[in-house]
């Protein structure tokens, strides 16, 4: 009775075998070279393939390892520079609109004063003189307010 328990042992270990030797060809990939030089990659051989076929064992253990995350990498000091030119230069153009549209609304406003703005007043010597409305002093002068942050706007986005 002792040699039976040895046998059912063998036998297991027998069956373990014959499975992780079936277990082989699923970890052997084959890569085939055909006559032109395309490359083909196959789990199994081929049969009558005419070109060279290449067997690669594949370790399945070795292919566990987690990649870490890959960490913040430092910005070449040109590429750094580049987005904050790029910036700048619109900072420029935008300032340099803006003040491009409020002397344009301040010489429309002088060019084209509302009804009511100016009054003609006769002189004694003959000919008229303009008088400018309290209202549209101060709308003057607020145009000329904004002309003079639009020049210092664009004063700093030179950088002068």
């Amino acid at each position: 009775m002792t040699d039976r328990p040895q046998a059912t042992l063998l036998a297991c270990a027998a069956l373990l075998a014959v499975f992780f030797a079936s277990d082989a060809p699923a970890q052997a990939l084959y890569k085939l070279i055909d006559k032109n030089g395309k490359v083909t990659y196959s789990e199994k051989p081929p049969k009558d393939f005419d070109g060279k076929v290449i067997r690669m064992d594949i370790d399945p253990n070795a292919n566990t390892a987690t990649l870490p995350k890959p960490a913040a990498r430092a910005e070449p000091e040109a590429a750094k520079r580049a987005p904050a030119a790029a910036t700048a230069a619109g900072a420029v153009a935008t300032a340099r609109e803006k003040l491009e549209a409020a002397r344009k609304a301040l010489q429309d406003a002088r060019d084209n004063p509302r009804e009511g703005d100016v009054q003609w007043m006769g002189n004694k010597g003959g000919g008229t003189r303009a008088i400018e409305s309290d209202d549209f002093k101060k709308r003057l002068a607020t145009l000329e307010q904004d002309v003079r942050r639009a020049e210092e706007e664009l004063k700093v986005a030179e950088g002068r």
